[in-house]
């Protein structure tokens, strides 16, 4: 592998949200990352949707999948994960919601951590933990960390922009500050969201639910907002050329390495 990378995606961040956080360690994103708070999610903006989009490439009209239900591909796309496999890499997925596990194909990981989301405990916490021991004992090429609390705790059980729901963001850029600060040297950093929200839902057309924000960190990054135009579709092409690997041909983002 040309470069490690650990992809980092927190469920129903909004670009707004994440400013009014309040945690000081976005303004460091900021200045050492490429990055955008007008990046697209995926039509239905809903977690499976688009996380199947992110790590394949492809809308999901394209790769079918309209629901949080997976349901198999007709016409198959291989993903970021089936492509690191077949490169010779090695890939592991820390996890906070069960269903999310169909985004990586049976065979393309070698490590998997799932917690359950409704324990007491912030799970986001618990998973990066789990990921950091990992990380340390076996150097995995591709790291997905998904962090759920901002999405469950937050949105759907107290409203989008509450107080509750900035709380879990700033819980959850504690947590990416830690990996940053803990592996940022070996790895490549990025930092997304699947979909926004509003009230107490999300899955529409409106802003609030679309646009979501997008962070860069590694040597390939020049730092600053500059990452406009991008997409969930962007994300598994933009791994792949860090990694050095090949893509697939029916992938329709590109990669967003600007250096």
């Amino acid at each position: 592998m040309k470069k490690k990378v650990i992809l980092i995606s927190i469920d129903g961040m909004r670009p707004d949200g994440l400013k009014a956080c309040g945690n000081p360690y976005v303004a460091e994103l900021e200045r050492i990352c490429s990055y955008t708070y007008h990046a697209s999610s995926m039509t239905p903006s809903v977690t499976f949707p688009c996380h199947f989009s992110m790590t394949h490439s492809v809308t999901p009209q394209r790769h079918g999948i309209l629901s949080n239900t997976y349901v198999p591909q007709v016409r198959p796309v291989e993903g970021i994960f089936e492509k690191i496999r077949v490169s010779g890499g090695v890939s592991a997925m820390f996890y906070g919601w069960e269903p999310l596990r169909d985004i990586a194909s049976p065979g393309s990981l070698k490590y998997a951590t799932y917690i359950d989301s409704y324990t007491d405990e912030s799970v986001d916490t618990l998973l990066t933990d789990a990921a950091e021991e990992l990380i340390l004992a076996r150097k995995p090429d591709f790291v997905f960390l998904y962090l759920v609390d901002t999405d469950e705790k937050g949105g759907h059980d107290n409203g989008w922009m509450s107080e509750e729901y900035l709380k879990r963001i700033s819980i959850a850029i504690d947590n990416v500050r830690r990996m940053m600060e803990r592996f940022g040297e070996e790895y490549s950093v990025i930092l997304m969201a699947d979909h926004g929200g509003h009230d107490r839902m999300h899955g529409t057309e409106l802003p609030e639910d679309m646009t979501i924000p997008l962070f860069f960190y590694g040597p390939d990054f020049e730092p600053g907002e500059n990452a406009e135009k991008a997409s969930l579709l962007d994300i598994a092409p933009t791994i792949a050329a860090v990694m050095g690997i090949n893509g697939d041909a029916e992938w329709e983002g590109r990669s967003l390495i600007n250096r």
